[in-house]
């Protein structure tokens, strides 16, 4: 039976919004939405996929759209060896097993679903994170403690981010503090 839970979002530090939709598949599932905001160097519109297996660990990603005036395409895949992004392997992440998109709360679902966290414990959650200013795929050092039935300390240090984040009953970031805020 195919089942499918979707989510809108209102951008706090910039005018913006995101939307994603989250369906089973053959393979596990597919996450798919689009983000649209203001950003300095102008207006940003990405299209966004996120393959995931039955064990919620990321497969392969694609990100298309505009920054500004340029266009942008990307895929992004892990592979038995590790992660490659536009078909190059990239070093050092081949033991992450989530894809972490920079610009959108909806790739942190995967993450939780997978870890299954308990209230009153933590987990550290380090994931591929794709920077979509940069084009790079990094290790983004992640670190989740929930507090009770919805609510996460979460701490992403090499990015300066900290807050305390709140899930719906969906699995999709309800809260993400100063940055974005699901719309009901």
């Amino acid at each position: 039976m195919k089942t499918s839970v979707s989510a809108i979002w209102r951008r706090l530090d910039a005018p913006g919004h995101d939307a994603a939709l989250l369906t089973t598949n053959d393979a596990g599932w597919l996450l798919r939405g689009v983000a649209v905001f203001a950003r300095p160097a102008g207006p940003a519109s990405i299209e966004y996929s996120l393959e995931i297996d039955r064990q919620w660990r990321a497969l392969r990603g694609r990100i298309r759209g505009f920054l500004g005036e340029r266009l942008i395409d990307w895929a992004i895949s892990r592979e038995a060896h590790g992660w490659r992004l536009d078909g190059a392997p990239v070093a050092g992440l081949g033991h992450l097993l989530d894809l972490d998109y920079s610009f959108t709360p909806a790739t942190n679902l995967p993450q939780l679903r997978r870890a299954n966290i308990t209230p009153g414990q933590a987990s550290d959650l380090p994931a591929a994170w794709f920077d979509v200013e940069a084009a790079t795929l990094t290790e983004l050092p992640q670190r989740y403690e929930r507090r009770d039935e919805t609510k996460y300390w979460y701490m992403a240090p090499t990015v300066g981010y900290e807050g305390l984040l709140e899930v719906s009953a969906s699995g999709f970031i309800k809260s993400y503090p100063g940055l974005w805020r699901m719309e009901e």
